[in-house]
């Protein structure tokens, strides 16, 4: 029988987020089913490392939404060499950099993930957010942000945290340094828990969001498997819509 210590501890915080964010999913569902009343594309972003994978989880997703738009570099994934995506995610302006080519309007729609929340990547890339007049949903953890040193080195030099610049906050309680297992005679903690609960967080705001469209009389525009029979034909006329205006289809 294996320990469930692991799964125990996943529990544990989803049910804290389902206990005090539901709020804050709800607002950010709102603010999702605004941009598709308005035929507006739903931006993500990942501020880096393992964060990006998030927003992998959200595009092009069987049951996911069809008018999600990943903003996507590269240098900051876990495709990217390991020290290279760790040096770029620390880099002054680099962030800025990627926003600006995404060119968001004002009034458009950007849900950041990132469980730290403070590294120069993010900060940047919501701060050139916010000057383009864009609405912030942030996922991330407030211990992170809180308990990070003020002049810890991966900090922004401005020494902002993420959801200072948001207009709604979703916590993923993720604990300072992720992993939750102590193996007795080991001394590095090891099993990270972000993700499944930032995965998680990101269904919850589709699942919402798509309740929401339904209680305004609108079809939210959702992904069919494409492996499934008819998925193809299913997703032709989403395809055709959103090809030109979504960079990675």
């Amino acid at each position: 029988m294996i320990d469930t210590t692991y799964f125990k501890k996943i529990v544990e915080n989803i049910e804290k987020v389902n206990k005090e964010q539901s709020d804050n999913i709800l607002k950010a569902a709102k603010l999702m089913a605004d941009a598709i009343e308005q035929d507006k594309l739903i931006n993500v972003y990942g501020g880096g490392g393992h964060t990006t994978l998030c927003m992998g989880e959200m595009f092009f997703r069987a049951g996911g939404l069809a008018n999600i738009n990943p903003i996507v570099e590269n240098g900051l994934t876990v495709f990217n060499q390991a020290l290279k995506y760790l040096e770029l995610e620390r880099t002054v302006n680099y962030g800025s950099a990627i926003m600006k080519y995404y060119k968001l309007q004002p009034g458009d729609l950007l849900i950041v993930f990132h469980n730290i929340g403070i590294n120069p990547a993010t900060i940047d890339a919501v701060m050139e957010a916010k000057k383009a007049g864009a609405k912030i949903i942030a996922v991330s953890s407030s211990y992170w942000q809180n308990e990070m040193p003020a002049d810890h080195f991966i900090r922004h030099p401005n020494k902002t945290n993420l959801f200072d610049y948001a207009d709604v906050c979703i916590d993923d309680y993720n604990p300072v340094g992720d992993a939750v297992i102590n193996i007795e005679g080991f001394d590095t903690p090891i099993a990270p828990i972000s993700n499944i609960v930032d995965f998680y967080i990101a269904h919850e705001l589709e699942i919402e969001c798509v309740r929401e469209c339904q209680r305004r009389g609108i079809k939210a525009p959702c992904w069919s498997s494409a492996n499934t029979p008819g998925g193809d034909e299913k997703n032709a006329a989403y395809l055709a819509k959103y090809s030109p205006r979504i960079k990675m289809l």
